[in-house]
C-alpha cells in the first residue's frame, strides 16, 4: 500500500490553528534525499517520518526524523506531538507510553486523563549573556528594550517587558539571518491564564516565524521557572495562529503537553514513492548522520 501523509494541527484544539505538520509512515527508511524533496513539497515548518523498529529489549517503537523544507533537525516538539496523534487517533495504537528513537536520543509521548498529549523532552539549560551581535537589532529592537537575554545549547532567548511588546516585534528576516544566532525566541511574562508568551524565528532553517515550537519550551523552561518560581507553566505562542504548551521542568527533562487536531489525510503517487528504502535500526543507532538544528 502506497504510504499515508496525513497533516496535523498541534498544539490547538481546532483546525488551522497552532503548527501544522505533515506525518509520513512508511514500513522502511527511505533515501535522506527523497525525505528532504517531500518537506519540500510540503512547505511546512515539519515533516515528520515514522518508522516502526524494535527497540532494545524487544519493545516496539518508531524512528522519528523530522525535516524542514531546507535541512533535517534533531528535535522538534510539534511534529512529535503530531506523530503521537497520528498513532493513537489513526492508526489504533493503544500502548500508553510511544517510544520514539530520534537525533536526540529516545523520547516518549503519553495520552493524560484529559486527552492532552505530554512529550518527555531534554531540558535547554540556560545562563545570562548579552545578546549575540545582530540580533536585537534585527528584531527591529533598540538594546534599551531587552529586559534579559541568555543562550541555551539551541535558541538565544530575548526577553522583553510585557506580551504586548512580543506581539509588536517585527524582524528583518535578512538581517536575523545574517546575526549570530540561528534561533531567536522573544518572550516576556504572560497575561490572564498565561504564564509566559513568546515568538519563535528560525529564518536560517528555512522557518521565518514557526506558529508554535515545542522545543523551543524546553529552553524557556529553564529560563522562566527560577524567575518565576514554579516548575509548571502555561505557555502562549503569539503568532498569527496562535498555540498553547503546557510546561513542566523536571530536573534535566521538560514535559511538554498538548492538544492536536487532523486537517487531512493522503496517500502518496506512485510517480511520488520513495527509491529503494533501507530498514530502520533501533536506539541511538536510529539517529541520522546528518548534521542538523534543532526547530519547533
Amino acid at each position: 500500500m502506497r504510504p499515508e501523509l496525513v497533516q496535523i494541527d498541534a498544539f490547538c484544539d481546532r483546525a488551522f490553528r497552532g503548527n501544522p505538520a505533515a506525518i509520513c509512515l512508511l514500513d522502511r527508511v527511505p533515501e535522506d534525499e527523497w525525505m528532504q524533496e517531500l518537506a519540500l513539497e510540503m512547505n511546512l515548518s515539519e515533516t515528520a517520518y515514522l518508522v516502526p523498529l524494535e527497540l532494545p529489549g524487544g519493545e516496539p517503537g518508531w524512528s522519528l526524523r523530522w525535516f524542514t523544507p531546507t535541512v533535517e533537525v534533531d528535535l522538534c516538539g510539534h511534529a512529535t506531538l503530531a506523530a503521537a496523534h497520528y498513532l493513537y487517533e489513526h492508526r489504533s495504537v493503544e500502548r500508553p507510553l510511544l517510544r520514539f528513537a530520534t537525533r536526540s536520543g529516545e523520547l516518549t509521548a503519553a495520552r493524560a486523563a484529559d486527552g492532552w498529549i505530554e512529550l518527555d523532552f531534554p531540558a535547554d539549560p540556560t545562563h545570562p549573556v548579552p545578546p549575540p551581535a545582530g540580533v536585537v537589532e534585527a528584531l527591529g529592537l533598540d538594546h534599551g528594550q531587552v529586559v534579559g537575554s541568555a543562550v541555551g545549547n539551541h535558541n538565544v532567548v530575548i526577553e522583553l517587558a510585557s506580551p504586548e511588546h512580543v506581539r509588536a516585534v517585527r524582524p528583518d528576516m535578512d538581517a536575523l539571518r545574517e546575526a549570530e544566532a540561528a534561533s531567536v525566541v522573544v518572550t516576556s511574562v504572560g497575561e490572564g491564564l498565561y504564564d509566559i508568551v513568546s515568538r519563535y524565528f528560525a529564518p536560517r532553517y528555512g522557518i521565518p516565524e514557526d506558529p508554535v515550537t515545542g522545543s523551543a519550551h524546553c529552553t524557556l523552561a529553564t529560563y522562566w521557572a527560577p524567575r518565576l518560581g514554579k516548575e509548571d507553566l502555561l505557555a502562549h505562542q503569539a503568532s498569527a495562529r496562535g498555540g498553547v504548551v503546557r510546561v513542566g521542568l523536571r530536573d534535566e527533562r521538560v514535559k511538554l503537553g498538548g492538544q492536536a487536531v487532523t486537517v487531512f489525510k493522503a496517500r502518496l503517487t506512485d510517480v511520488a514513492l520513495p527509491p529503494r528504502s533501507r530498514p530502520a535500526r533501533s536506539g541511538s543507532r536510529a539517529r541520522a548522520r546528518q548534521a542538523g538544528a534543532d526547530h519547533a
